[in-house]
């Protein structure tokens, strides 16, 4: 035995330290990353690698400019919820140039077989949530502008507007209701519904004409809840106003709104004055769906000088087919009591069907189908 091996420590007689070159092995790991990242950055040129992008497609080209022109809007938030320089409320027309504004409707109103299916410039107003509608300048409203005409020839016939609620909600239904319903038709557009610009073009395409659904709020809220934005009579002026921004800008091109619940709201008179004199201010009409036997609704109307509406009967409370067609039964005689009748239902199957059969030979039986506008004095 070595007299190395008797002096050593016990368990470290036949050890060897591995000696190795640490610093070097470290300069070659961190000239590898720092390779691969050059040669990334200048393969992949993307300066945000792996944040959220999106791709706006153009309507239509724009002449004069190349694509280098043409500015990229931010779209992302702050943490602190601040908008982007591009979102925020203050009107950006000067900074974007006048191509970038409303789209101004086709010659002719854009009719081409149906109604405009564009917003028009002179009564939309800009705001942090989107577009709102607005009297124009020369005194036309958005009730004017994107009511569908009707024939008044002939005063003397009995009128019936009818209303199919919550489009947008189901594509199936909705598709369904654009498709197979006459142009006369009146469609409310839920303000939660997905696609509503699509379903807008495609409903005003056909001719119908459109209202906005507004979530008012009923006697058992929140367990009874219309969903969010709802306007509640506890709101303060301020949070309501913005509420109903919120709601108003969901959706384009439509003559006015139809309450969704609201048996509370409609009965408190000061909320709906609140909100009847927004929506006269803006050029609107209001309908009352009919569902509160209390509502207040034509009292206030009245007294704000806002055009006004009702839902006379409610046709698809019980979704058969002989239950909706002694409603519409019923819509006839008050129809031809009264020289006006509103019904109200929704975009399902058996509705939808119904109210096709029934209307083929509506005017053979001497009643005439309206757009719910016709039904006001406007």
């Amino acid at each position: 035995m070595a007299t190395d091996d008797l002096t050593a420590p016990l368990g470290m007689g036949k050890r060897r330290l591995l000696r190795l070159p640490f610093g070097l092995i470290g300069v070659g790991i961190l000239s590898v990353v720092f390779t691969t990242a050059l040669i990334w950055m200048g393969v992949v040129d993307d300066p945000f690698g792996g944040e959220p992008t999106a791709v706006i497609p153009l309507d239509a080209t724009v002449e004069g400019l190349a694509s280098k022109d043409i500015e990229v809007v931010e779209i992302r938030p702050a943490l602190d919820g601040e908008l982007g320089p591009n979102l925020r409320p203050e009107d950006n027309r000067e900074k974007l140039g006048p191509r970038y504004d409303l789209q101004i409707p086709e010659e002719g109103g854009g009719r081409s077989g149906g109604l405009s299916v564009k917003p028009d410039p002179r009564i939309s107003e800009r705001s942090g949530y989107g577009f709102l509608p607005k009297i124009g300048s020369d005194g036309v409203r958005p009730l004017d502008a994107y009511a569908r005409p009707f024939s008044s020839e002939f005063t003397s016939i009995p009128k019936i507007a009818v209303i199919i609620q919550g489009l947008g909600l189901s594509e199936t239904g909705t598709e369904n209701a654009i498709g197979n319903l006459p142009a006369d038709v009146t469609f409310a557009m839920a303000p939660y519904g997905t696609d509503l610009d699509r379903w807008m073009q495609k409903a005003r395409a056909k001719g119908h004409e459109l209202l906005l659904q507004l979530p008012l709020e009923p006697f058992d809220f929140p367990d009874n809840d219309p969903g969010p934005h709802t306007l509640l009579v506890s709101l303060r002026p301020a949070e309501m106003l913005d509420r109903l921004a919120w709601l108003m800008t969901r959706v384009t091109n439509y003559v006015g709104v139809i309450n969704e619940m609201g048996a509370r709201f409609t009965t408190t008179k000061p909320s709906m004055q609140l909100l009847l004199e927004k929506l006269r201010d803006r050029g609107l009409m209001f309908v009352d769906n009919g569902e509160s036997s209390r509502s207040l609704s034509a009292e206030v109307s009245s007294e704000v000088k806002v055009p006004f509406s009702s839902v006379d009967v409610i046709l698809d409370a019980v979704p058969r087919e002989d239950e909706i067609n002694a409603k519409l039964l019923r819509l006839e005689g008050i129809a031809r009591a009264r020289g006006v009748a509103v019904a109200s239902g929704s975009a399902l199957p058996v509705t939808v069907r119904q109210l096709e059969i029934w209307s083929r030979d509506l005017e053979e039986r001497g009643l005439q189908l309206v757009p719910v506008s016709a039904t006001i004095d406007r």
